[in-house]
């Protein structure tokens, strides 16, 4: 009796991951609407996200093991130990001891963290008034600071030994920080209304002008009671007149009537 042969069954290829939706979103959302406010000619031309770097310190006495563990849960990434170039004796620093870890996103998972960050966890700050739109580098690059690793909802608050904090600093390819700004808009960040970079400043403005008409009418006031001053005691704002000077000629003449010339001293030895 020929012995059953078993094949061996294959597992079926696992699905692809979709694509992110935030890509989509900036595909079909963000890209036709920054083209047509800027006038973009080409869609290479139209700023994105080129990476994300997040850091996060070790805390005071912290464990590096424990920083780790918490930035990798939160990204999806294994970090880099970051540690410290030189020696400082205030801090207790010794070269080459470790201060934090840090990771950089690119491609999906940069796109996946930046939609979770906008979501999820920066709705979930405490007193929560908008993001700084002032935070910007000059060279399109956005940065953010988060005070709590708490509000990533991958952290277990029972699992914790320490609060630590993050920074978060989103590179883009924009030239500018207005461009910058609308990308990161579009995308879904929730900047305060005040201090956007190309928006007018209406209360800086108004400050300024209320700062000039003050400055005016201080003027105005004080040469006011200037010319009232001066009416009620003319002499004591009166000009001095000059004493008139003596004509120069005539000192002149004085001094040269006092020197004895000179052949008359030579008359004077010869006797």
């Amino acid at each position: 009796m020929e012995a059953a042969t078993e094949t061996p069954t294959q597992s079926a290829p696992a699905a692809p991951a979709p694509p992110p939706r935030l890509r989509d979103k900036y595909l079909e959302d963000v890209v036709p609407a920054l083209t047509k406010k800027f006038g973009y000619t080409t869609p290479m031309a139209v700023p994105r996200l080129v990476k994300v770097t997040v850091n996060m310190g070790t805390g005071e006495g912290g464990s590096i093991e424990d920083a780790t563990t918490e930035l990798e849960t939160i990204t999806g990434q294994h970090p880099n130990v970051r540690r410290a170039r030189k020696s400082i004796a205030a801090f207790k620093l010794r070269e080459g001891m470790p201060v934090g870890v840090s990771v950089t996103l690119r491609k999906a998972r940069m796109w996946e963290f930046v939609d979770r960050l906008v979501t999820i966890s920066i709705p979930r700050i405490r007193d929560f008034r908008g993001l700084n739109p002032r935070a910007f580098d000059g060279r399109g690059n956005y940065s953010l600071g988060v005070r709590e690793q708490l509000i990533f909802p991958e952290i277990d608050y029972d699992s914790i030994d320490e609060v630590r904090g993050l920074d978060i600093a989103i590179t883009t390819s924009a030239a500018s920080d207005e461009e910058a700004f609308e990308l990161l808009l579009g995308l879904g960040m929730p900047f305060a209304e005040e201090g956007r970079p190309g928006a007018v400043d209406t209360a800086a403005e108004e400050e300024e002008e209320r700062r000039r008409e003050e400055a005016r009418l201080r003027a105005e006031a004080e040469q006011a009671a200037l010319e009232q001053l001066k009416a009620e005691n003319p002499d004591a704002y009166a000009k001095p007149e000059k004493p008139e000077e003596e004509g120069e000629e005539g000192e002149e003449g004085d001094g040269e009537a006092g020197e004895p010339s000179g052949d008359d001293s030579e008359e004077e030895d010869d006797g």
